[in-house]
């Protein structure tokens, strides 16, 4: 029997037993082969290393040195240095180990407060012993035959705190898994997911078991899982793809490798394993690989060792297509040497390799130790240059010696894990001996991105770590913050993101969940992770420009960070963002303001039920609207990743967008189609698009309108709705009012309703006819990723069949990245779909985005501009956790009056949400969301809205639907029931989340809403 029960079992495994074993067996089992250990990093770093001891370059030098040699082409492998990390009690420290798992952890809370936590490395479980010691005694040139003891075994937990330099040990609450190693460990928002690995006791079992850190005293928690999984192994591989799916894949299972995939979908409950049967040419059974997820769902499995113990040198990507389809590729490349027990990780698109044995007692070349596969260059590159042939030289022996910089990184079984575009390395084994040092490098290909001034920054912060000093400051610091500091205060920062994540409530049933976390669990913290790499379409440069343009990661990390100085913020204009900021002045939090006001009455036009009330109109107070506060949320992020070739088209462009007015712009007499077959086909919904998307295109981000408009929230594909309101208040025809009023909407077109498809191309149309009239801005829905799960997509499909609707469905998402992303009307209204967020504080940030962007390769302000809510009331101020999911806030009110105080505003208008009365005021009134659906989702019994802005400035909400009390039975017509059992299916599938703020009391107040 081929049996590997050991950690790193040596080529012919003499001594290994089989892992069903018992526990007495296994106590004395010597598990694994001196040179060949478990290892895992990844990165880049600015500080150089000679012997034993760490130097640091001065940052000024640094950044002197990129500015006199500018690099072309991808950038080679970085250099590690030692970080002297704080480690006050002797047990803080993890000491040394292999087999263990180092994970990123994103922020929580905002910095500043008292609640608030910083990026965290979660380093879990591992070997201490090695057979024959009880500690990591032995020196670099001892014999190779000592093994790693299982009863060595740990289960505590370390944590690193990233902005303080500091190791601690953490005591969770709950039932802690067995001491393991070998085992798994991936992040999904605030919560270190671990499975699998092998202990004392043999083989741990395939529960999942939890560490969720979003509060102060982190606690564990065991994940109930349904139905058959993976089963108990070690040395395979897990991560988060598309911030949804756990992916396990290959490792041992006491008796042979393993190349199965499973996948656990986080966003789907009850949670249940599911194995996948991928198309395309896959890894061989293999233990030992390593697998990273980038940004835009490509999961990357390199290296492990194959049954017959051969190292394997490929790397092959995993891709789920948006028909369900799961598919490996071989990456492309020439690796530099096979590996296996080595580390990697993405920073944007650069996975970064580090160490590895080859058996034998033989370890990874020097100048190889450390490699890069650049997946948008398609090279991989060591530490000297890009690699177009096997590097067949000198292999190391497992002996110290060489460069001492690539000594280093000569060890394996070590574990790695990425901060923004920091990568950390920690522990591992080396000649026999185990280690206990965390090692930190830095991508400068990433950080060549950004301006001189933050990679200086980042750069001296780097520099303060390795020299063992804490950070001052967590963000960029301008001149003038620095000349006010003390002079114990360093001189840089890291630059790193701190997305807040929303708590967490678990237990032994704990939601893993990532819906409605755009940014990321991990891919929002991460600068590289917010960077993805589009795969049907991006260019080498496109990556560059996007990383240039705004941010990082989610999802983890970015470059507009939320708490940076603004000082350090240049405009498109190249001035400072310093230099716009006001003073702020006596009173500043009451601004009244000078021209913009929202009337004091609102129009509303009752549901037309057949009753006595159908079809009136009354003039409400806006005081007397109870529901107002009322809000539903919605939305669940997933990415995913397809392609289609293009199809031949032929038509005159200027003929669809006429067809499509006079087709569906009946706002009186427009009927659901009796047949749900659509009325355009793939080639003039194509010719459509081409012809608006010109348009978009020449457009700005920030679009300049004038007074006076009507302004559309949600409408969601609820086009009955949309004829209501044109009928009620006006259409944008020459039998209308677009002579004289143009009409601005503010995203969400699709999903959830039964009509986007005429939705959408009647709000193209229109823009097509009126291009200077009509406007539409970008909503979360307008994304691939969000519209293949809510009901778009499916709809397509539908009603066009699957070939035609799925070639509709991504031409109309690629028209969405080029959808403006925000209005300002008279220069003093500013209108968007989410909000402001955490980190935009200047209008000019938005104008920098630069288009098309998708969700994935965008910044935290594009996130936070189109998922950001503010909070539930005016009561509640600052940034707080957004339940829609990880990753996502809620801003207060003193935001709101900062960022208009910032800007010269008096109105911020969005939408984004459903409240109950169709609009909701905020922050004393300087914030209005608008939302247009009725009943949104079937279940919501909400009112629409528009609002009407005049020349005079005056804001006048205009109502349909508020919902009176039921006098008689719903009219039971065959379009209504299509409709409900449209939104019934969608409703179990996706279900909305719950309505917030102010319940729904009954009052027999006739002056209120609910008798109107």
């Amino acid at each position: 029997m081929d049996v590997d029960a050991s950690l790193g079992a040596t080529d012919h495994d003499p001594a290994v037993q089989d892992a069903t074993s018992s526990p007495t067996e296994m106590d004395g089992e010597q598990i694994g082969e001196q040179s060949q250990q478990l290892a895992g990093s990844q990165a880049a770093s600015t500080a150089a290393v000679t012997g034993s001891s760490t130097t640091t370059t001065a940052p000024q030098q640094v950044v002197q040195a990129q500015q006199q040699s500018p690099v072309v082409g991808p950038r080679h492998a970085p250099t590690y240095s030692v970080v002297n990390a704080i480690i006050e009690k002797k047990e803080d420290g993890p000491g040394p180990r292999c087999g263990h798992t180092l994970t990123a952890v994103i922020a929580v809370g905002e910095e500043g407060t008292p609640g608030y936590i910083g990026p965290r490395l979660i380093l879990f479980g591992g070997a201490t012993a090695l057979e024959g010691n009880s500690a990591s005694t032995g020196t670099p040139s001892s014999a190779g035959s000592a093994g790693i003891r299982l009863a060595g075994a740990t289960a505590d937990v370390h944590c690193y705190d990233v902005l303080t330099n500091k190791w601690s040990r953490i005591t969770p609450f709950g039932e802690p898994p067995t001491p393991r190693a070998a085992h798994v460990a991936t992040a999904v928002g605030t919560m270190v997911v671990i499975q699998g690995g092998i202990g004392p006791a043999g083989l741990s079992a395939e529960d999942l078991h939890v560490l969720d850190l979003t509060q102060q005293r982190p606690r564990w928690h065991r994940v109930v899982v349904q139905g058959p999984g993976p089963g108990p192994r070690y040395g395979h591989v897990m991560a988060l793809v598309g911030q949804r799916y756990l992916m396990a894949i290959g490792g041992n299972d006491g008796k042979r490798p393993l190349s199965d995939v499973w996948a656990l979908d986080t966003a789907a409950k009850p949670y249940e394993w599911r194995k996948l049967e991928p198309e395309g040419e896959g890894p061989p059974p293999c233990m030992y690989a390593t697998a990273s997820a980038r940004s835009d769902g490509l999961l990357l499995l390199c290296g492990g060792r194959d049954a017959n113990s051969v190292p394997l040198a490929s790397a092959y990507g995993l891709a789920k297509h948006r028909d369900g389809r799961w598919e490996w590729a071989i990456a492309p490349g020439v690796s530099p040497s096979p590996r296996y027990q080595h580390a990697a990780v993405f920073v944007n698109a650069r996975l970064h390799v580090s160490g590895g044995a080859l058996g034998g007692g033989r370890m990874v070349e020097d100048s190889s130790s450390v490699a890069v596969l650049d997946t948008a260059a398609g090279v991989w590159c060591d530490t000297k240059s890009v690699v177009t042939s096997p590097r067949t030289g000198r292999y190391s022996a497992d002996a110290a010696g060489g460069d001492a910089a690539v000594e280093l990184t000569r060890r394996c079984r070590h574990a790695a894990a990425a901060v923004s575009d920091l990568i950390f390395i920690y522990g591992g084994l080396r000649g026999g001996v185990l280690l206990d040092d965390l090692l930190v490098a830095e991508d400068l290909a990433a950080a060549e991105t950004t301006s001189a001034a933050s990679h200086a920054a980042a750069v001296a912060a780097a520099s303060n770590a390795q020299a063992g000093r804490v950070p001052g400051r967590y963000g960029f610091i301008d001149e003038r913050t620095r000349q006010t500091m003390p002079e114990a205060a360093p001189d840089g920062a890291v630059v790193l993101g701190n997305p807040v994540a929303p708590p967490v409530n678990g237990d032994m049933y704990t939601d893993i969940s990532t819906e409605n976390a755009m940014l990321p669990g991990p891919r929002r913290m991460n600068k590289g992770v917010e960077y993805l790499v589009e795969a049907s379409a991006a260019e080498a440069e496109a990556i560059s420009a996007t990383l240039a343009a705004a941010k990082a990661r989610q999802v983890n990390g970015e470059v507009e960070l939320p708490d940076r100085d603004r000082g350090a913020e240049a405009t498109p204009s190249g001035k400072q963002i310093s230099t716009l900021i006001k003073p702020d002045s006596a009173g500043s939090n009451s601004i009244v303001p000078a021209g913009v006001r929202l009337h004091h009455r609102a129009v509303v036009v009752a549901a037309e039920t057949g009753g006595a009330l159908g079809g009136m109109v009354r003039q409400l107070s806006i005081d007397q609207f109870e529901n107002e506060g009322r809000r539903v949320s919605y939305g669940t992020p997933e990415s995913a990743t397809a392609a289609r070739k293009l199809l031949d088209r032929q038509m005159s462009i200027n003929s669809v967008p006429k067809k499509v007015v006079v087709h569906l712009l009946k706002p009186r007499g427009w009927k659901p189609p009796v047949r749900r077959q659509f009325f355009l086909d793939c080639n003039e919904i194509a010719d459509l698009c081409d012809s608006a998307e010109r348009i978009f295109s020449s457009e700005p981000s920030v679009l300049q309108l004038k007074a006076p408009i009507k302004i559309f929230g949600d409408l969601h594909g609820q086009f009955g709705d949309l004829m209501r309101l044109f009928d009620e208040y006006g259409s944008p025809s020459t039998a209308g009012d677009i002579a004289y009023i143009d009409y601005l909407f503010l995203g969400d077109y699709v999903d959830r309703g039964q009509h986007s498809l005429e939705t959408i191309t009647l709000l193209l149309a229109l823009k097509v006819e009126y291009p200077n009239n009509v406007h539409l801005i970008r909503g979360n829905h307008e994304a691939a990723d969000i519209n293949a799960l809510f009901g778009f997509r499916i709809e397509c499909i539908e009603r066009m069949g699957e070939r035609d609707g799925i070639w509709v469905w991504h031409r109309i998402n690629r028209l969405f990245n080029w959808l403006p992303l925000a209005a300002l009307i008279e220069k003093k209204i500013i209108c968007m779909h989410g909000g402001i967020g955490r980190s935009i504080n200047h209008v000019e940030q938005i104008e920098s985005l630069q288009r098309p962007i998708t969700m994935e390769a965008g910044s935290i302000v594009l996130m936070d501009l189109l998922w950001s809510d503010p909070t539930e009331n005016d009561s509640v101020e600052g940034l707080r956790p957004n339940a829609r999911g990880p990753g996502l806030v809620t801003f207060g009110p003193d935001r709101v009056m900062e960022f208009c105080n910032n800007n010269d505003l008096q109105l911020i208008v969005r939408a984004h949400e459903c409240v109950m009365d169709g609009f909701e005021r905020f922050a004393q009134g300087h914030l209005i969301t608008l939302f247009s659906a009725t009943n949104y989702c079937g279940t919501a019994n909400n009112a629409g809205a528009i609002l009407v802005l005049g020349r005079d400035l005056v804001v006048v909400p205009k109502l349909i639907h508020p919902l009176p009390p039921a006098i008689s039975s719903p009219e039971a017509s065959p379009e209504r029931h299509i409709e409900d059992t449209w939104m019934q299916e969608l409703n179990a599938n996706r279900p909305p989340t719950p309505t917030r703020g102010r319940p729904q009391v009954m009052t027999n107040d006739r002056g209120a809403l609910a008798w109107t």
